[in-house]
């Protein structure tokens, strides 16, 4: 089975919220796990905590694979500065994520095909690395034969998210310029992201 095989409802579900934030809550008709034991209440221990906190960061960015989200904790814990901040300043570079905070795409799910697709370009050169890290200043915006794509149109057309002040956008042109690596305070997630639990559960 792959890492995104299951139902994004049933992640929100094991989680116990609505993770991104979406108008259709998952959790408004069945708030409780799935599964035979999905409605039974556990005392969560410290370790339990952590790994709760892990798997709610990782899954929210599109559901990355545990290297993959290891790897880049590592890579924070190596820079200066607080770890937490820099987790999220990492992850939050990350051209999939620049393009669903541009508003482009309904989700991050989306972000991440419509990039591996091959519609968007960074500094007028095609990528389709999802995983490409942006740097301040770099400009994004969706190829030429792609500013029809019925998704953007429509995304568009009825936002459902304020885009972040770390990112500029001409939604007429399509295009946006990442201003900046934000601090955590400034990323707009709909529910509380704990990256200390996750810095705690890694460094254990």
């Amino acid at each position: 089975m792959t890492k995104r095989i299951a139902a994004k409802g049933k992640i929100c579900r094991r989680l116990g919220v609505n993770l991104w934030g979406r108008s259709k809550d998952p959790l408004a008709r069945r708030n409780y796990a799935p599964g035979e034991h999905g409605q039974k209440r556990r005392k969560m221990s410290d370790y339990a905590l952590q790994l709760a906190a892990k798997q709610k960061l990782k899954k929210y960015y599109a559901n990355m694979t545990e290297r993959q989200f290891h790897r880049t904790y590592e890579e924070a814990s190596r820079l200066r500065g607080d770890t937490a901040e820099n987790l999220i300043g990492l992850l939050e570079r990350r051209l999939d994520i620049v393009v669903y905070r541009m508003n482009l795409v309904p989700t991050i799910f989306a972000a991440r095909q419509f990039v591996n697709h091959g519609h968007v370009k960074v500094n007028g050169r095609r990528v389709n690395i999802p995983s490409f890290r942006c740097k301040e200043g770099d400009v994004v915006e969706v190829a030429d034969r792609s500013k029809n794509h019925q998704l953007v149109v429509e995304t568009v057309a009825h936002p459902e998210r304020d885009v972040p002040e770390y990112i500029a956008v001409d939604h007429k042109a399509l295009k946006g310029q990442f201003v900046r690596v934000p601090k955590m305070a400034d990323v707009p997630y709909p529910v509380q992201m704990e990256p200390n639990l996750v810095i705690e559960y890694y460094s254990r």
